[in-house]
């Protein structure tokens, strides 16, 4: 009998043992989260800049993080928010918080956009930079690039019609025609300049939808070339004329320009963007013929990008090498670009988001690279492996289908090759 309440008394006091073990392990902190430090860095930074309230919280991953640790990240966002009193589960809110996770051959970053009606601000934080490379999973696309025309002279921008192409140099146009072995010659307009042209000049060359017109601009000069031939082969009739007016540099065509197009069945007419060059010099000055809101610095290259929710923004490449975003009337830096050269093209593809920046590379190597990009916020995210091309690129530009792109390079021969550069799905 004694034997039998020792043993009961063991028990329970076995069981009253495993009762508190279980409850202190439950109160006692798990080892935090590697992702709790970011979570309460970019928490604060949203709450400093939305105040308390309910809002709506989304989170979108493209970056390498395992699919399986979102909720993870979620859950310590929304904690974070709600200890600044900010509720991230406000479903019916209309201020609304995109979170996005993203990554760069440098560094990973978190970027949040907070939109309160027609304002949209962003918070950004960078995380564990030592494990930042992206893998394979993050190579969406494979650039494809295909040569079509090499000339021994200065090629500063083409334009591809239905009968051929349309070549821009520095002192002439030059209309090639489509032939069993590539393209002939067709016609050759010698372009009177007026001033001595910079040592690296630029050239802008856009057509319209219709493929019978374009419009060129050098230095100093602006020419209109119209083709009443619906086949295109008659002659062109080309006028040039001295001119300090100023060039449109947004993507072709000219009189459909249509940012976001790739998701919408309507075709968006807008007035083309257009900057004043300095003739000078090899770049536009900064100063557009339509107001963007805020004043640019100058700049080589500027092209129109979609964001969230089809709305139009300006992507633009300083001659300082920085490149920075127009939208909403107000300028901001873009990150991940430090390894990118003056030149940059958008295309629409069916891959990824369905819009890529191709852009070239700094020039710093012997040869120059191609790479493209997606902007899910303030940060280019490569989604392909870099294209390297025998030479460096001296301009780039978009084709009038929007669905690829076009780069000069000056070739280890000492030609200029005209490359159409595509995206296939990888």
């Amino acid at each position: 009998m004694m034997r039998a309440m020792r043993l009961s008394r063991t028990v329970k006091m076995l069981v009253c043992w495993l009762a508190i073990l279980v409850v202190s392990r439950a109160q006692t902190p798990s080892t935090p989260s590697r992702w709790a430090p970011p979570a309460a860095e970019l928490a604060g930074q949203i709450a400093d800049l939305l105040g308390p309230g309910p809002a709506q919280l989304t989170i979108r991953n493209l970056s390498t993080i395992q699919a399986s640790e979102i909720p993870a990240i979620r859950k310590l966002l929304e904690q974070d928010l709600k200890a600044h009193g900010v509720l991230g589960g406000g479903t019916e809110s209309a201020n609304v918080i995109r979170v996005t996770l993203s990554e760069n051959v440098h560094e990973r970053l978190w970027v949040a956009e907070i939109i309160e009606g027609s304002e949209t601000r962003v918070a950004m934080v960078h995380v564990n930079a030592a494990s930042a490379s992206p893998s394979v999973a993050t190579e969406r696309v494979l650039l494809r690039r295909e040569p079509i025309l090499t000339s021994t002279g200065p090629v500063l921008a083409a334009l591809e019609t239905s009968s051929g192409l349309v070549v821009l140099e520095p002192e002439r146009i030059v209309i090639y025609s489509h032939a069993a072995d590539g393209f002939r010659e067709q016609q050759r307009i010698n372009i009177d300049t007026i001033r001595q042209l910079a040592r690296d000049p630029r050239g802008a060359l856009l057509g319209y939808a219709g493929g019978a017109r374009f419009e060129a601009w050098i230095p100093g000069v602006q020419c209109s070339g119209m083709n009443s031939s619906a086949s295109g082969n008659a002659t062109w009739n080309i006028q040039c004329r001295a001119s300090d007016d100023p060039w449109a540099v947004t993507q072709p065509p000219l009189e459909l320009t249509n940012f976001g197009g790739h998701s919408s069945q309507e075709d968006v007419h807008v007035m083309p963007v257009q900057a004043f060059y300095n003739s000078a010099r090899n770049y536009f000055t900064g100063v557009l013929a339509q107001s963007a809101g805020p004043d640019l610095r100058p700049f080589y290259s500027l092209a129109g990008i979609s964001r969230l929710g089809n709305q139009a923004a300006l992507l633009v490449g300083g001659i300082d090498g920085k490149m920075q975003m127009v939208e909403n009337g107000a300028l901001r830096p873009v990150a991940g670009t430090r390894d990118w050269g003056s030149d940059f093209a958008v295309i629409h593809s069916e891959c990824g988001t369905g819009e890529q920046v191709i852009a070239s590379s700094s020039g710093e190597a012997t040869t120059d690279s191609l790479r493209a990009f997606e902007f899910p916020a303030l940060e280019a995210v490569p989604v392909s492996t870099s294209l390297t091309v025998d030479g460096n690129v001296t301009a780039m530009w978009t084709a009038p289908d929007s669905k690829s792109a076009f780069a000069v390079v000056h070739t280890a021969a000492n030609q200029y090759e005209v490359d159409r550069v595509t995206a296939l799905c990888n």
